[in-house]
């Protein structure tokens, strides 16, 4: 066998090993880094609720190690539900703590009728004005009911009892606790903030476990309220339900929801942020994770633990953390019950004001801004306010009920009958959709989806005046998952025109020239410099952190590329736009007039043939693509003698005198009248576009001329192509060798040439 082979074998085998080496690194750092941020927040939402502090360390663990082992998102991690703080602090003071646990078990396995059923996905029809409504009204509400703990008094069970004593407890504050509570403010704050190498290096600690570990420390010498843990030999077990069976039907259904809710809009999430970074796994799977989840409240509530949900906090951690796949998840929960055995001394020394801080902190980031603004743009602000009002005011099933009620009030203005089908038409399919899309279409909007097969070209035609934020999300959702498996979709309007698309914040814009560009202006230089300079500090800023964690695999796992793309150095060709190709992906050669010298010509074209072994040796790519385009100055020079003149000895006449070969093809074919080169849909506009098209067939000839490319070819491991690119129609053509045509490759056909 080819030793060049074998070495390639055992280098990809390498490959192979130092990629798994390189998860698991991976999950275990990211395990540790959500372990860390979990246990303070575990401690912090049992105490807002009145639970023993033990219950949310074995909510953090069993919904690490249950829901991290059955869940459908690998990457969510779940734990004690920030959502359910104010529902959980209510049942335990109406019902007590043996029958919110037995309420626990009972919702856990509603969830897993719920998760049977295959419900997830219609679950998120609810309009996600409500959603977020209802997660701000319970952040407002636990915030404000932690404030009086940093205050250093106690909350009532309602909002509006604690904004009515506020004035009285801000006038009589315990100064220990308002001090512990400012300090671990500050340093959750600040903290992400840190400047300089030595901040950098302190980062790596989560802020949460710097926040507890500084002010424990600063509070060893006070006289405060601590975290009492209760030894795990008294840990209390759930008992049946006792109270009016109305009552915990209700509160069933409450925890029920509200967990699940949580969880699928937090797998949803981090499935984004997942695909985000560039990771190319299958979404998120919603009525698994409803499982994992019915499965981790039905044992949590058993072992005496908090209600289960899935958190984007610790989610979104772990996905910035770098975690690749479940083990991440599960090795969490491991930390959390090794540390609940070995250090259950240490946690009780923590402050009961820190942990109120750090809970009243989660509290008002689920206020979030960013969904208000998306709520109002898509005129849905009534709907958000009144379910947050009303959850404050009288809880969180009413403010869902409310918030249905006036969504469904406002659709009624908007919502006609709306049609979805799917058709197929000479290989496209088409998505019609006619009149309003709401999210009562979703479920209907999703169900069409699934009828365009993966790689499909798609046309999403919208027949109607109105979206909203659920249809909004959905489209976006899978027209990005659907190009990244490989598919076309595009979005026409009424008249068949093409419309503005959904798209993300980190989805690929178009470009800007450096000359009309904001931020190439810069002043660190000028003129050309500072456009150079200016376009650094944008990538900087917009792009490098989007594509960091690629461009670190890529490092650490070295280059792959597939092809082998020589083209001309001309600036208005950009590779990557026209081949929608990203790093890793090609390995680019370009030279004026995208010329391949034949082997024996003199030693200055060493670097282009060199590159072309490299390629076909030692990646060993499956295909060389010859892109030549339009009002190529190198064609132009040629057909015009200029700067290849017999004894002219400049470095470009020299280069360009490997361009006569193209020239007298083109010649011999003007005097024996043949049709050699032809373009499929519309005839050659000139001498200068047939002598682009005629180099790139020549080019291809002179690669043949290789040993190392005839090789190849020959063994059927290589493949020669041709392709045509016209600058100011942005229109591609591929060469078919076999008729010297080039057809135009448009979105509609994908033809195989």
């Amino acid at each position: 066998m080819n030793p060049l082979r074998l070495d390639l074998r055992h280098t990809v085998s390498n490959a192979v090993s130092n990629a798994a080496r390189i998860a698991v690194r991976r999950d275990l750092s990211a395990s540790i880094t959500v372990f860390l941020i979990a246990v303070p927040l575990s401690l912090g939402i049992a105490m807002a609720t009145g639970a023993p502090l033990q219950a949310g360390l074995v909510s953090a663990a069993v919904g690490g190690i249950v829901a991290g082992l059955l869940g459908g998102a690998p990457l969510q991690v779940s734990g004690a539900a920030t959502s359910l703080v104010v529902v959980t602090a209510e049942l335990v003071q109406h019902y007590g703590w043996r029958t919110t646990c037995a309420i626990t078990v009972l919702a856990g396995l509603a969830q897993l009728v719920l998760g049977a059923v295959r419900v997830a996905r219609a679950a998120l029809a609810v309009s996600p004005a409500i959603v977020h409504g209802m997660l701000a009204g319970i952040g407002a509400t636990i915030a404000l009911a932690q404030l009086h703990v940093v205050l250093g008094g106690s909350p009532d069970a309602s909002a509006l009892d604690n904004l009515a004593q506020l004035p009285w407890q801000l006038s009589h504050p315990h100064a220990a606790a308002l001090l512990m509570g400012a300090v671990t403010i500050a340093v959750l704050v600040g903290w992400p903030r840190l400047p300089g190498r030595v901040g950098r290096a302190l980062r790596a600690v989560p802020a949460p476990l710097a926040a507890i570990t500084l002010a424990t420390a600063i509070a060893a010498s006070m006289t405060l309220p601590r975290a009492v843990m209760p030894s795990w030999k008294t840990l209390v077990l759930p008992g049946l339900p006792e109270g009016p069976v109305l009552g915990i039907i209700a509160a069933v259904l409450t925890v029920t929801l509200v967990a699940s809710m949580e969880s699928l809009l937090s797998a949803v999430a981090v499935d984004k942020l997942r695909a985000a970074r560039g990771d190319t796994a299958e979404r998120a799977g919603l009525d698994r994770e409803l499982l994992g989840q019915g499965a981790s409240n039905v044992v949590c509530g058993l072992l005496g633990g908090l209600p289960v949900a899935g958190g984007a906090i610790r989610g979104s951690a772990n996905v910035a953390a770098g975690a690749v796949s479940r083990r991440a998840t599960v090795l969490h929960g491991v930390w959390v019950v090794l540390c609940s055995g070995l250090l259950a001394g240490v946690l009780g020394l923590i402050p009961l004001a820190t942990l109120a801080a750090l809970v009243m902190a989660v509290g008002v980031r689920m206020v979030s801004f960013a969904h208000l603004k998306h709520v109002q743009r898509h005129r849905e602000f009534p709907v958000y306010a009144a379910t947050l009002g009303t959850v404050v005011l009288f809880g969180v099933l009413q403010g869902v009920a409310v918030g249905v009620a006036v969504s469904v009030f406002l659709q009624l203005h908007r919502l006609t009958r709306t049609r979805i089908t799917v058709t197929e038409e000479d290989g496209t399919h088409r998505v019609n959709v006619r009149g309003q899309l709401t999210f009562l279409a979703v479920p209907q909007l999703t169900k069409a989806f699934t009828q365009v097969p993966y790689g499909a070209t798609a046309v999403v035609e919208l027949d109607g005046s109105f979206m909203d934020h659920a249809a909004y999300e959905a489209l976006r959702t899978w027209c990005d998952g659907h190009r990244a498996r490989g598919g076309w979709a595009t979005l026409s309007g009424r008249t068949g025109q093409p419309i503005s698309e959904p798209v993300s914040a980190h989805a690929c814009r178009p470009w800007t020239p450096w000359h009309n560009h904001h931020c190439t202006r810069t002043e660190v230089g000028s003129g050309s410099a500072g456009q150079l300079v200016g376009g650094l500090s944008a990538f900087q800023r917009n792009t490098a952190h989007l594509v960091r964690d690629e461009l670190a695999r890529l490092a650490a796992e070295g280059q792959r590329p597939t092809q082998l793309f020589l083209t001309c150095a001309d600036s208005r060709l950009v590779t990557s736009m026209i081949t929608s190709s990203g790093p890793g992906d090609l390995f680019t050669v370009r030279n004026v007039g995208n010329l391949m010298p034949p082997p024996g010509t003199d030693a200055s074209c060493d670097s282009v043939a060199a590159a072309v072994e490299y390629a076909v040796e030692i990646l060993q790519v499956g295909s060389i693509t010859v892109c030549g385009h339009s009002g190529c100055g190198a064609m132009q020079a040629l057909l015009g003698g200029q700067g290849h003149e017999p004894g002219a000895q400049t470095p470009l006449a020299r280069w360009l005198r490997h361009g006569r070969p193209s020239l007298a093809r083109l010649g011999r074919i003007g005097r024996l009248g043949r049709g050699e080169v032809a373009l499929a849909d519309r005839p050659v506009a000139d001498d200068l576009e047939r002598l682009a098209l005629v180099n790139v067939m020549q080019q291809l000839d002179h690669l043949m001329a290789h040993p190392c490319v005839a090789r190849r070819v020959a063994e059927g491991a290589l493949q020669l192509q041709g392709m045509y690119f016209h600058v100011a129609e942005a229109q591609a053509y591929v060469l078919n060798r076999a008729t010297g045509t080039f057809a135009a490759v448009r979105p509609e056909v994908l033809d195989a040439v």
